[in-house]
């Protein structure tokens, strides 16, 4: 497999979470492409750390759906899968609007600022076509309620579930059906400000719907 030319970039203090973000991350951004073998060794030479903590990520990844492995044949990126992304979009969906429900009653206006100047990134990256900045504002904005919530369930099923749409959203964010995002982000912000826990939480699920008609464009694999 093809992997990227930069080696070493796992602090010792942190292989198994690191090892993990790293490699999840370049499945995201598409350095390693859907269907792609992966090498425990060649993973392992990228990152600069043994074998163990490659494998514990790549256990990790299976477990979010992003990796497939068949035990003593091979390990691959998992494609994008219809049936697979819509479930992660429901189920992120969900958290983002519960996120919003219990963040509002005690969102703060810095907090509320924190969201407009997420979304004017957002804005910026978009006018720019910057993928990454734009995911990462999207990012920002989002994770705004997430935090003020408290709720650390949320947190970890979105940590499990959101990788999986990110693959989806570098598709919608690259093209012009990501622009209205950013309408919509005012629109919660708008609604959050006035204390409309109602407007605000379907807001955000309408909000993360939009990716649904992408789902359309991806396969839908034999069983």
């Amino acid at each position: 497999m093809p992997v990227p030319q930069s080696r070493g970039l796992v602090p010792r203090s942190l292989l198994r979470e690191n090892a993990y973000q790293a490699i999840r991350d370049a499945i995201v951004d598409g350095t390693l492409a859907p269907g792609e073998r992966l090498s425990d060794g060649e993973l392992s030479e990228w990152l600069g750390v043994s074998r163990t903590p490659v494998r514990e990520a790549l256990a990790r990844l299976e477990q979010a759906g992003l990796v497939r492995t068949r035990p003593g044949r091979y390990t691959i990126v998992s494609p994008l899968d219809v049936r697979a992304v819509r479930a992660a979009q429901s189920v992120t969906a969900a958290m983002h609007e519960l996120a919003v429900r219990e963040a509002l009653p005690n969102l703060t206006g810095a907090e509320l600022d924190a969201m407009r100047q997420a979304n004017a990134r957002f804005a910026d990256a978009l006018r720019r076509d910057d993928v990454d900045a734009a995911i990462a504002a999207d990012d920002d904005f989002h994770g705004v309620p997430v935090t003020a919530s408290a709720n650390d369930a949320v947190r970890t099923v979105l940590e499990q579930f959101t990788p999986v749409l990110r693959r989806l959203e570098r598709l919608r964010f690259s093209s012009l059906s990501g622009r209205g995002s950013v309408a919509q982000h005012d629109q919660i912000i708008a609604l959050c400000e006035a204390g409309d826990v109602e407007g605000a939480a379907a807001a955000t699920r309408a909000n993360w719907g939009t990716l649904v008609p992408l789902l359309d464009t991806l396969p839908t694999e034999e069983s």
